[in-house]
């Protein structure tokens, strides 16, 4: 229940901030934009269509996709996306849509759009590191990727004793363990069908990790207590100690070195258009730029006078 109120100020937030761009066009942009895919909700005479409800799940943060993905979130995403178009019907009634405020705010929009979408292709062209550059890191730092015993667990976690049971009931007749995570679980984890990724020991609760080092691959455990609630886990994984190997690791030291290579043509891109372009800064006008707070400007020349 939490999760999905969650989604919905979060969208709803998301939403609003590019209110102008980002949600369902009006009847009238409607007719010179092509909606694509079935109606899901009619708005005031303003289709909301599955095309439109994809592209909204697309903006949001990766660690709020899969909530979205339930039939709760979902119905949480198609309610957020009807308000945030009744907001716009009223706004645009009122006509805000067409006060300077908003114009100059989508004016300077569409400038930080433009460059945020010019730099990201730059980076994406320019910031490669091959498979050779990453099979060179790991070669010059294997005592880097030494670990010990390490298992990959998944768990669903809930308050009750007697709602765990009836869990591990309905796993043991067949019940897929992620989907009842996601239904269930009540810690973050839940939304990714209880994942927790690769740990060792010293990572987890110690009645935790005793039981999840104790499982065979792919078997469930009992229900475990712990100061959280109660827990049923699942061994995915296991793997002993010693040397990851390079394709284990080799997504972990690509998203290592990539800031670093992202960063130096960002650099470069700079260096580069300083030397091939013409402009000047008035540094007199720069150092007495008044950086206060508009508020204590104002403020400022009465304070003068009266001294």
């Amino acid at each position: 229940m939490h999760r999905h109120k969650f989604i919905t100020m979060a969208a709803l937030a998301l939403c609003i901030t590019a209110l102008a761009g980002c949600g369902p066009k009006t009847t009238g942009e409607a007719k010179k934009e092509a909606k694509t895919g079935q109606v899901l909700a009619e708005v005031n005479g303003t289709v909301i269509t599955t095309g439109d409800f994809n592209k909204e799940l697309e903006t949001l943060p990766p660690y709020l996709k899969p909530m979205a993905e339930t039939p709760e979130g979902k119905k949480e995403m198609l309610e957020t996306m009807v308000i945030r178009e009744l907001i716009l019907q009223e706004a645009k009634k009122n006509g805000v849509d067409k006060s300077q405020a908003v114009t100059d705010k989508l004016e300077d929009l569409k400038k930080r759009v433009v460059v945020e979408a010019f730099l990201k292709k730059k980076v994406e062209e320019e910031a490669n590191i091959t498979d050779a550059d990453l099979q060179k890191f790991y070669d010059q730092n294997k005592d880097k990727f030494k670990s010990g015993e390490e298992v990959k667990a998944s768990h669903i976690l809930v308050k009750a004793e007697k709602e765990a049971q009836d869990i591990l009931t309905q796993i043991k007749g067949g019940g897929k363990f992620e989907e009842l995570a996601k239904k269930h679980s009540i810690d973050s984890a839940g939304a990714k069908g209880g994942d927790l990724g690769w740990f060792g020991k010293g990572a987890m609760l110690p009645e935790f990790e005793k039981v999840a080092f104790a499982l065979k691959e792919g078997e469930v455990s009992g229900i475990v207590k712990t100061k959280f609630g109660y827990h049923i886990i699942k061994l995915t994984g296991k793997r002993p100690a010693g040397l990851r190997s390079f394709a284990d690791v080799k997504d972990q030291i690509k998203a290592a070195l990539l800031p670093a290579k992202q960063q130096e043509v960002f650099q470069k891109l700079k260096d580069d258009l300083k030397k091939s372009s013409k402009y000047t800064i008035k540094e007199d006008v720069l150092k007495g730029l008044d950086t206060k707070p508009a508020s204590e400007a104002k403020a400022q020349p009465a304070e003068t006078k009266s001294k």
